[in-house]
């Protein structure tokens, strides 16, 4: 058989494997794990029936043909058997206590109710079994962030009733936490389980994943990306987390571990980059700089003289254990405190072995640059202000894993201040704060003192009014199109130049949600949106959720990937990049051009609700990992819009809420992950905030968008807002302000119902009108969205050359076949209501049938069928489900007596102009009529 290009069963190899190497042992006493073949596992906690396989809202609405949770896949493994006593309470007690979806949009609750486990039944159950396995369920997502409250960060009263049984009933209880970020760990020295691991949420592959850990074909080598403190109120945002108005981030700098390492050692139950596995390893240091570990003195320091500013660190890594396994090695440097203040130690490398035998080895190299090395004077305190230094002083560097264990690998002794990179003055406050900054003491180690945060002496209004475009007149129609700049036969000034005001206002409002235009179910269509820009040339370019998978909200199936946290706690980008090639492929199948994601926010704070979707509280970290996902992407030319650009670290008041930082904190902290995205990545496409930070909505500031990334950065992409953002100044912001997103040379604004008829209503052609906007500035923005159409997939479509893979794609069937083959229309009339002929709906077995909706108001509509059973057995059960945008709405099950027509009825509160009603008949015999979708 010839082998196909899209195959999904290697998809779902390479993400078993990345949901193994994320797992995170955290205690593994008795060798508890692995868990020796022929074991009968009890197997404890009801998330073994609701795998979580992400978080909520958009980074995880994807339609998956299976998810493969913990209790599948033991029971699909012959090695162990599932306690048949516990097993068989659990399936008895889930009957009456079905899973909680809660009610609309981002209402799921973030943990389902437990079983009551008490003490006599886990004793009882330890008689037949050799090993407990306790699984602990949590979800979060967009809209709303986690508590420090039971049943959130916190664990119920139950399930600390379940472990303290549990624990004490079984000689070996291993607890695993299916969750999309850390919770709290205080109870694992209350009760004591010998083992204890995040397997994170896995995506449709992560109880697979979960398996092999268990079983040890894989040993784990997951490493946190986070601190686990004791506490919620030990992490140093706290104080300043989860307001909805202003958000001052006094920490600055001090985030996670820079913060910890620094000022608090003794309030971390789990250090960054801590993670065990089943073997022991060596880790030593080969060759520090340009010259060997023997040639420098014995106080590990060498002179100031590395070639290009760069420290090579190679280290040797032997498995001196009896376990097969990998082993991750990060490397962190300590700066000098100088006029600056820094943190202890801060993350500049890291590396991955391949999986070792016992007693083999490999060497690793790691190279930190000096910008790398270097601090932001945002003051001017050394000299020179805006610009990247490194003072004067010792440099050293420790090699291992967690922040906390590293060894000494050397030092460098930098003799006199460096300016690494000058830059201007961006992004800075508008009012001043106090800031952390370290006081040494005189036992070495440092106190918390604080420092007034120099505020802005330029703003982004001052910037664009200064480097304006040439001004253009309204453009007058040559007849070229957009193959033409592709063939170099005009310019791609010269093609946008004949755009009309209308086409120039037309071509920067995205179009969505479900576009027709574009693949069905998709988020946002864009480009060559109107008659008049496909006329020239421009084709719909297609973009969708998300960070954990492709979302389509026609139902169409999707890989659901393991979570971002998982992915970066496994340290290992050649096998993100493997991953996201395949990711690549499938949104070439689809004809999607751009993913919305990866997400790559800071964990600021651990009850930030969208940790799931984001990488870690490290900004390296972060920024390799979404570099690692752009690049498996860009194989096959899709690409991922990196997200949220930027300080997005909470979920309340996101549409509201002011984050007010320091300049040094935006550039250091917040803007690294997406700077190294951009340069070593090669970002092709970015999506800014519903916020804002510093006086400006993130969509409307020049500073950001054009003065650091298109600048600074060299950034040639297409940036776009978020769906439905607001423009304008803090406190200001409009959805119709398309004029301030513009001005800032945010490309796209997303997204508006129609084009054409301006739907949101925003301010573009009267700001044309009035000045205030130029038609240089729409053409630069234009210009920009033509150039990404121009080279992605959908242009090589359109124009039939360069799309022989695309051919090739779509003559292989999906894995598993859609129960569907088309997409029904329900066109809404002037009197707001349509109907379906019912002769076109499939009601045999199985049958699965997509009615499309675009209504003319966003107001609640009311859907109504009209049923009776048609069976030869008046015991026959004929079930129908009704799913409004993939949501079960309601389930009806007639019997073979229910031969009177009846009238089902479905209210659909409707959040968006367009949305699918999914109609699902599980059984034959069930005759309809009257199908109708009309406004209340």
């Amino acid at each position: 058989m010839e082998k196909k290009i899209f195959d999904v069963k290697e998809f779902a190899r390479v993400a078993r494997r990345a949901v193994a190497e994320g797992t995170v042992l955290l205690k593994n006493d008795k060798n508890a794990l692995p868990i020796q073949a022929g074991a009968n596992i009890a197997l404890f906690g009801r998330s073994q029936f609701n795998y979580y396989k992400s978080g909520t809202g958009s980074g995880g609405m994807v339609n998956t043909s299976y998810v493969m949770g913990v209790r599948e896949a033991l029971l699909e493994d012959k090695r162990f058997t599932l306690n048949e006593t516990l097993k068989a309470t659990y399936d008895e007690w889930i009957k009456d206590h079905p899973f909680n979806t809660g009610s609309g949009w981002a209402s799921e609750p973030w943990f389902q109710e437990e079983m009551e486990i008490s003490a006599e039944f886990a004793a009882e159950v330890s008689k037949s079994a050799d090993i407990a396995v306790i699984l602990i369920g949590r979800t979060a997502g967009e809209d709303q962030d986690n508590s420090n409250t039971k049943g959130s960060y916190l664990l119920t009263d139950q399930e600390e009733e379940m472990i303290a049984n549990v624990t004490k009933a079984f000689d070996k209880t291993v607890v695993l936490l299916n969750t999309g970020n850390i919770m709290d760990m205080s109870w694992v020295s209350k009760y004591n389980p010998e083992a204890v691991a995040y397997i994170w949420q896995g995506g449709q592959e992560g109880g697979l994943g979960a398996l092999d850990v268990l079983s040890g074909d894989v040993a784990p080598s997951g490493r946190l990306t986070d601190t686990i403190a004791c506490s919620v109120e030990d992490y140093p945002s706290d104080a300043n987390f989860g307001g909805d108005k202003v958000n001052v981030q006094q920490e600055d700098i001090y985030v996670g571990y820079r913060y910890f390492e620094t000022f608090a050692k003794d309030k971390v139950l789990y250090p960054f980059g801590f993670g065990l596995t089943y073997s022991e390893f060596d880790v030593a240091v080969k060759d520090f700089g340009a010259e060997s570990v023997a040639e420098v003195d014995t106080d590990g320091k060498r002179a100031a003289d590395f070639e290009e500013n760069s420290i090579v660190v190679t280290v040797t890594i032997t498995n001196t254990g009896s376990f097969k396994g990998q082993n991750s090695v990060l490397l962190y440097v300590s700066k000098p405190q100088g006029r600056l203040g820094n943190p202890a130690r801060e993350l500049v490398a890291f590396a991955k072995t391949k999986e070792l035998m016992p007693g083999e080895s490999q060497d690793l190299t790691m190279e930190v640059s000096s910008y790398q090395m270097s601090s932001y004077d945002d003051s001017g305190v050394t000299g020179h202000k805006s610009a990247y230094v490194m003072e004067e002083g010792e440099y050293v560097f420790y090699v291992g894993g967690d922040v906390r264990s590293a060894v000494r690998a050397g030092s460098y002794a930098n003799e006199e201040l460096v300016v690494v990179e000058q830059l201007s003055e961006a992004l800075a406050p508008v009012e001043s704060f106090d800031r952390m900054k370290p006081v040494a003491l005189s036992n070495g180690e440092f106190e918390v003192s604080y420092e007034k945060v120099p505020t802005a002496t330029i703003t982004p209004d001052e910037r664009r009014a200064a480097n304006l475009p040439a001004e253009r007149p309204n453009g007058e129609d040559k007849g070229l199109k957009l193959v033409d700049v592709y063939d170099n036969k005009c310019t791609m000034e010269e093609f946008v130049a004949q755009l009309s005001d209308e086409d120039l206002a037309c071509i920067v409002r995205g179009e969505g949600m479900s576009s027709p235009k574009v693949t069905p179910g998709c988020g946002g269509a864009f480009g060559g949106v109107t008659d008049s820009l496909l006329a020239k040339g421009i084709p719909v370019g297609c973009c969708s959720d998300g960070p954990s998978g492709i979302r389509m909200d026609s139902g169409k199936k999707a890989f659901a990937m393991p979570n971002g946290t998982c992915l970066a706690c496994a340290f290992n980008m050649e096998l993100t990049e493997e991953l996201y090639n395949w990711e690549g492929l499938e949104l070439r199948k689809n004809k999607i051009d751009v993913l919305l994601g990866p997400g790559m926010n800071l964990h600021r704070h651990p009850l930030n609700g969208r940790n799931f979707e984001y990488f870690s509280e490290d900004p390296y970290v972060t920024g390799m990992n979404a570099a690692a996902q752009l690049r498996g992407m860009h194989k096959y030319n899709v690409t991922g819009t990196i997200k949220h650009f930027a300080l997005n670290t909470q979920e309340t008041g996101r549409h509201t809420v002011e984050h007010v930082a320091s300049e040094r904190a935006i550039r250091e902290i917040y803007l690294k992950g997406f700077e190294i995205a951009v340069k070593e990545g090669g970002a092709h496409a970015v999506m800014t905030t519903y916020g804002s930070f510093n006086g400006y909505y993130t969509s409307s500031n020049y500073d950001l968008v054009t003065t650091v990334l298109r600048d600074e950065w060299g950034f040639e992409g297409v940036i776009m807002t978020d769906w439905w953002a607001k423009g304008g100044y803090t406190g200001q912001g409009e959805i119709s302000n398309m004029a301030a997103i513009v001005r800032a040379q945010n490309d796209l604004y997303m997204v508006a119902f129609n084009a054409l008829e301006n739907s949101n209503n925003d301010n573009t052609m009267a700001a044309l009108a009035d000045g205030t906007l130029t038609r240089g500035e729409l053409m630069k923005c234009a210009a920009n969205i033509c150039k990404f159409v121009m080279e992605k997939p959908v242009f090589n479509r359109y124009i039939e050359r360069g799309n022989e893979l695309d051919i090739e794609l779509s003559g292989e069937a999906d894995e598993e076949e859609l129960a569907y083959d088309k997409i029904i229309s329900c066109p809404i009339g002037d009197d707001g209501a349509g109907s379906v002929d019912p002769a076109v709906i499939d009601t045999k077995r199985n049958a699965t049938n997509m009615i499309f909706v675009e209504i003319r108001e966003r107001v609640n509509h009311k859907f109504t069928m009209e049923v009776r059973a048609n069976a030869k057995s008046s015991l026959a059960q004929i079930p129908l489900s009704i799913f409004v945008d993939n949501k079960l709405s309601k389930m009806l099950t007639l019997t073979g007596d229910d031969t009177q027509w009846q009238t089902v009825e479905v209210d659909i509160p409707v959040p968006f102009i367009n949305f699918f009603i999914k109609l699902y008949f599980a059984q034959d015999g069930m005759e309809i009529r009257n199908i109708r979708v009309a406004e209340e």
